[in-house]
C-alpha cells in the first residue's frame, strides 16, 4: 500500500504518542477530523498500523539484562524451522525473534532480571527445544538507542 504525505505525517505523530486524539492530530496537521479518522482506519485495515501499545521501561520493572542469542538448528527442514518458531513464541522472555541469512538460523532478543535468570532460561527452555544445535549469547551492557519508530522519511509516497 502506498501512503500519502498526510498518511506519513499522521503516522509520525502516532509513533510518538498513540494516545493522541484524532482531533489533536487533525489540528496539528491542519486537516479535518473525519479525513484523519478515515486515513487511520484505512491504514489499520491494510495492516500498516498493526497495533497500538504501551511501551514500558524494563529497567524500572527490574528487567535489567538484555541478551542477544544466536541459534543454529541441526537441520533446516520446514519441520525443524516451524517447530522452533512455534516453541519460541511461547516464551515471554523472548521479545524479538528473527530468521537470519548466513551462519545462524535465528536471532533472539531476550529480556530477563539477571544473568542467573537467563542461565535458567537457557538450560531449561531454549536448549531443550528439539533441533537446537548451537547457541551463542551476547549480553548487552549499555542501551544506546531503543525505538519502535520507523524511519518514515524513507518510505514511498503516493503523492
Amino acid at each position: 500500500m502506498k501512503i500519502t504525505q498526510l498518511d506519513k505525517n499522521i503516522l509520525e505523530i502516532m509513533q510518538k504518542d498513540a494516545t493522541i486524539s484524532i482531533l489533536d492530530i487533525a489540528d496539528m496537521l491542519g486537516s479535518s477530523k473525519s479525513v484523519c479518522w478515515r486515513r487511520i482506519q484505512r491504514m489499520t485495515e491494510k495492516g500498516v498500523i498493526k497495533e497500538k501499545v504501551t511501551l514500558l521501561d524494563a529497567e524500572s520493572l527490574g528487567l535489567r539484562v538484555v541478551v542477544f542469542a544466536n541459534v543454529k538448528l541441526t537441520s533446516h527442514g520446514r519441520k525443524n524451522l516451524a517447530n522452533f518458531m512455534t516453541r519460541i513464541k511461547q516464551y515471554p522472555e523472548v521479545v524479538e525473534c528473527y530468521t537470519m541469512m548466513g551462519g545462524i538460523d535465528f536471532l533472539l532478543k531476550i529480556v530477563v532480571r539477571n544473568v542467573k535468570e537467563f542461565e535458567d532460561f537457557y538450560w531449561h527452555q531454549l536448549s531443550q527445544i528439539d533441533g537446537v544445535q548451537e547457541t551463542s549469547s551476547h549480553i548487552a551492557m549499555t542501551e544506546v538507542k531503543l525505538t519502535t519508530q520507523l524511519p518514515l522519511h524513507n518510505c514511498e509516497t503516493a503523492d
